[in-house]
């Protein structure tokens, strides 16, 4: 079956699992999704991945992340840009996510980066999520 919105569907697994408790959840791999699990890794919100071989196109398994009380570190992925709806910003218009305390994700010409890193390269792009 054939997915309209891959990265929809990668949010939904990681927002799922967190409200499951689950210790990690395996997405099918794409460059996109790895580079955005690369941020999440970066920024704090997962503890780790690892890209699995299952033959075809691989698979992400992701290990979530919580805090002392079991709460998740991530209170909400939200998707921005969709299939049908593009959200693109420039350099002057990028998002503060909850007051700088979240992280807007966005594809740029320098590739998939978070809206900070875009703000130091002077560039803009499409807002993929928001994560905080």
């Amino acid at each position: 079956m054939s997915m309209s919105d891959p990265i929809a569907d990668y949010l939904t697994r990681i927002r799922n699992g967190l409200h499951a408790g689950l210790k990690h959840v395996d997405i099918p791999s794409s460059k996109i999704k790895r580079k955005i699990s690369r941020i999440l890794l970066q920024q704090g919100f997962i503890k780790k991945y690892i890209i699995l071989d299952d033959g075809k196109q691989g698979i992400i398994r992701i290990w979530l992340k919580y805090d002392e009380n079991k709460d998740p570190v991530i209170h909400e992925i939200k998707r921005v840009s969709t299939p049908g709806r593009r959200h693109y910003v420039s350099v002057d218009e990028l998002p503060r996510v909850k007051n700088n305390l979240g992280v807007a994700i966005l594809t740029t010409p320098n590739g998939v980066i978070t809206a900070r890193e875009a703000k130091r390269q002077n560039v803009g792009g499409e807002v993929i999520c928001y994560v905080w």
